[in-house]
């Protein structure tokens, strides 16, 4: 039996599986944590490999290992291969300013035709501008810029700092994927190449950045010998390891929202909804991401005095519609659509209609019909949706799950729990290990298909018109 690893190192934890190369089946498992925060030491998170992979029982005996990561974070190193400063994460929103900057002097619609994307303070383009304006000694300092997963790679394969390694600072051995690098800003996902013009502007000199690996190609290999892959995006990862499609849209319900789809074309959305990314099939990712997404419902379960299960047995109680009460969910502001001071609110209130019921379903009807306007959006852009992809945390409530097929309109496929950014990276390996993609089932949870109720969309465009 082939053995393969597959890591999530994300925002909050390091996520370790084994599983087997031709079949899937999962052999073993462990994770770390990871300290909180939006500015991060990447040692934290070697550390945290270190032990989630001892947690897992060890990589002694996989073939291959792939490493998904959180996107855009600002790892910067100096000549010799140290860490300058704390990585900025994507939650790091510093450099909002710096946003600006960059769409001012490049204008919005060259940086989505050189990008995909028009830049906001998540990309690590804008984290380089805010170091240049506001650190200038340690942008001077910069001689190689990676990001979490790109360094984690380079690291396990043994390089470093002189001191800290076996094969020193070898910055020809930085590799990455499409997928990761289309979150920096500064690199073209259609032409597979780096935009100079915008990452020099940005730092402010010329700097070493990984080269491009293709999935399915042994990008290095640990001092034991075992391959890695060359990893990829939280995102991208994600939807490998779901088997995502064309014609298939992810809709993941965590602490924020996001819309993807696996696209066999770009796209090109200069109003900055859609953010123009790479898949880790070598296809394209394109993207929208909400503020609110699963805290709605924590918020709403804690005010009815709920547990989660029963505020799915009180929404659906209610009638589709809730009696005309709407939330328009923008709790923390919004991103899509772009309404970084709007405040949340629930209109349409009666006293006929002023039930715990019908509070549960406008809370999650408006959590739903927020991200089916990121889905429309990619539907207008042409990107194809036959079905949706549930995921996430909330994507377990019956009623999340029946509404979503009221407000989405089409057949919803709920696959079962599970860490599917380390799957993801885990397929990657299967395909180095094995010369060939793998081919695994998605055990699945609940499949729900019924039809789109344009009530509730249309009042809550009502709603939201007032922003």
């Amino acid at each position: 039996m082939i053995l393969v690893a597959g890591v999530d190192s994300s925002t909050q934890s390091c996520k370790v599986v084994i599983r087997n190369a031709e079949t899937g089946a999962l052999v073993r498992e462990g994770r770390a944590s990871h300290p909180t925060g939006t500015e991060v030491d990447p040692a934290h998170w070697l550390v945290a490999l270190h032990e989630a992979i001892a947690a897992a029982g060890g990589i002694g005996d996989v073939a291959a290992i792939s490493i998904g990561g959180q996107q855009h974070g600002m790892v910067v190193l100096d000549a010799d291969g140290n860490v300058i400063r704390p990585a900025l994460l994507w939650n790091d929103t510093r450099s909002a300013a710096e946003a600006d900057q960059l769409v001012e002097h490049f204008s919005a619609s060259y940086l989505v035709a050189q990008t995909g994307s028009v830049p906001v303070a998540s990309f690590t383009s804008t984290k380089l501008l805010w170091l240049k304006n506001h650190e200038p000694d340690n942008a001077a300092k910069v001689a190689a810029i990676a990001l979490p997963h790109d360094w984690l790679s380079w690291r396990l394969a043994g390089f470093g700092p002189v001191n800290q390694s076996e094969k020193g600072p070898d910055f020809g051995a930085l590799v990455t994927d499409r997928s990761d690098a289309s979150g920096t800003g500064y690199f073209n996902p259609s032409t597979a190449s780096y935009c100079e013009d915008i990452l020099q502007f940005a730092l402010g000199h010329a700097a070493i950045v990984p080269k491009i690996v293709a999935t399915g190609t042994v990008a290095l290999e640990t001092t034991a010998g075992i391959k890695i892959a060359c990893g990829a995006g939280d995102n991208a990862a994600a939807a490998f390891g779901l088997g995502a499609a064309a014609g298939d849209v992810v809709v993941s319900l965590g602490t924020s929202g996001t819309v993807f789809s696996v696209s066999a074309t770009s796209t090109a959305d200069a109003s900055g909804t859609i953010a123009g990314f790479a898949s880790a099939s070598n296809d394209f990712l394109p993207l929208v991401c909400t503020l609110n997404a699963a805290r709605v419902l924590d918020s709403i379960s804690s005010l009815l005095l709920a547990s989660h299960d029963e505020l799915s047995d009180l929404a659906l109680s209610a009638e589709p519609g809730a009696g005309g009460v709407v939330l328009v969910p923008y709790f923390e502001g919004e991103r899509t659509p772009n309404l970084p001071d709007a405040k949340a609110s629930i209109t349409g209130l009666t006293l006929a209609n002023n039930t715990r019921a019908n509070l549960a379903r406008a809370a999650i009807e408006g959590m739903l019909c927020g991200l089916n306007a990121g889905l429309q959006a990619l539907v207008d852009a042409g990107v194809e949706c036959n079905r949706v992809l549930l995921v996430g945390g909330a994507a377990a409530s019956p009623a999340v799950q029946q509404i979503a097929g009221e407000v989405f309109g089409v057949p919803i496929l709920v696959p079962q729990a599970g860490e599917y950014v380390a799957d993801g990276a885990a397929r990657q390996a299967a395909w180095v290990a094995m010369g060939r993609p793998a081919q695994w089932q998605i055990a699945t949870l609940n499949q729900i298909s019924v039809s789109k109720i344009d009530l509730i969309s249309d009042q809550y465009a009502v709603a939201a018109s007032k922003y």
